[in-house]
């Protein structure tokens, strides 16, 4: 069976704290039998002591003077006097090596105790941390949120891999949700043009139709041919929408001054029963791009506001350059979108409108991203929708906002 990781680094840690202290104990208790003594040196001694003895009385003291008597009894003195030094000096060792190999065990004893526990709480002070993680990124690959609340106590690096974790997990799902976004609008524009290519085809014939019968038909018959005029050009209509939202812009992008093309857009897509205010930064405005989708899209949202307001209402359109964004507000004192629908209002076929399609907004997003921009939309002080659209300004335009 396969230990566990916590088992591995404990092993690991123990034969890095715990195995080097018991070979240093054993490697002193060795040292210690060395130099202690044993029975064999106090038989030599006591040996020592015999052959002594009897060498003195070996010696004939009748034939020696007086002088050498007192030389031979203070030798004698001596020899056992040191003799017996060498005794209590062996016994004094003896209990010494002895003791001292006891504090040494009992000092061994405690070093690989404290040597296992210290193991024991670094095995989980670096398993515990390194589960979690593990745990973590198995529910990034679930799609499951990540725990929150402070984080256990551990090393500051673990802190930032836990940081470093959430920042990739909202990575990750933000760029699946960009992912499926555009997967969906490629859908959408994927059905969006067969539609288009299947109402263009019988909208030429019909109009043929259409005006044979005016031509043969008799005057009871014109109204019944306007009805038919006005529901084709409804469809002639649709098919445009359709066929412009499932198609991108082609040829290369070029500078497009906003304020010029909102200018122009205001005058000539505002009623006059409706009151509208430009108010132009007047220099700088200018980014890099395709100039009929961008005049289609900023036409889409004029055309929202004066509907919104039923043309009787209030228009401000306003450019600034901030940074290096050129940011276009479009405001409106009409009825407003409700917050719940901000969020989608945007997509594909969402509408309100009884008559309309629900591709008009999803166009300017369209038209918008594909010029590496962003499109939202907020209330109006006092009432009414403001949508705002930023744009990455020009990098060779000159002149300040005046």
């Amino acid at each position: 069976m396969a230990l566990s990781f916590r088992s591995r680094i404990l092993a690991i840690l123990l034969l890095l704290g715990a195995l080097p202290t018991a070979t240093l104990i054993i490697g002193w208790a060795i040292t210690l039998r060395t130099v202690s003594p044993s029975g064999a040196t106090g038989l030599a001694i006591e040996d020592i002591s015999t052959a002594g003895r009897f060498l003195v009385e070996s010696i004939d003291t009748t034939s020696v003077d007086s002088t050498a008597q007192r030389a031979l009894t203070a030798g004698i003195e001596a020899l056992n006097q040191s003799l017996g030094e060498a005794q209590r000096s062996m016994v004094y060792l003896g209990y010494y090596a002895a003791g001292l190999a006891v504090v040494i065990l009992l000092l061994g004893a405690v070093l690989v105790y404290a040597s296992v526990i210290l193991a024991g709480h670094l095995s989980r002070q670096l398993s515990r941390p390194i589960h979690e993680l593990v745990g973590w990124t198995d529910r990034i690959r679930q799609r499951q949120p990540l725990p929150e609340g402070p984080p256990p106590r551990g090393a500051p690096e673990f802190a930032l891999l836990r940081s470093a974790l959430r920042d990739m997990a909202g990575e990750l799902d933000a760029g699946r949700q960009r992912e499926l976004e555009a997967e969906r609008l490629r859908a959408f524009r994927e059905v969006a043009r067969r539609v288009a290519h299947e109402m263009k085809n019988p909208l030429t014939p019909i109009r043929f139709a259409i005006d044979q019968l005016a031509r043969t038909g008799g005057a009871h018959q014109d109204e019944v041919i306007e009805v038919l005029r006005a529901e084709t050009a409804q469809l002639e209509h649709l098919a445009r929408e359709f066929t412009e939202f499932g198609r991108l812009p082609t040829g290369p992008a070029a500078p497009v001054d906003l304020d010029e093309l909102l200018e122009e857009l205001v005058r000539s897509s505002v009623p006059e029963t409706m009151g509208a205010t430009a108010d132009l930064c007047g220099a700088g405005a200018i980014v890099t791009g395709h100039y009929d989708p961008l005049r289609r899209a900023f036409g889409n949202l004029i055309k929202n506001a004066v509907e919104a307001t039923t043309g009787t209402g209030a228009l401000t359109v306003t450019t600034t350059v901030e940074a290096d964004d050129v940011v276009v507000h479009i405001a409106d004192d009409g009825p407003g979108i409700p917050p719940d629908r901000r969020d989608r209002v945007f997509d594909p076929y969402v509408t309100s409108k009884t008559e309309g399609t629900g591709l008009g907004l999803a166009l300017v997003r369209q038209t918008v991203e594909q010029h590496g921009g962003t499109v939202a939309v907020a209330e109006t002080g006092g009432g009414g929708a403001t949508f705002v659209v930023r744009l990455p300004r020009d990098p060779t335009a000159t002149g300040e906002p005046a």
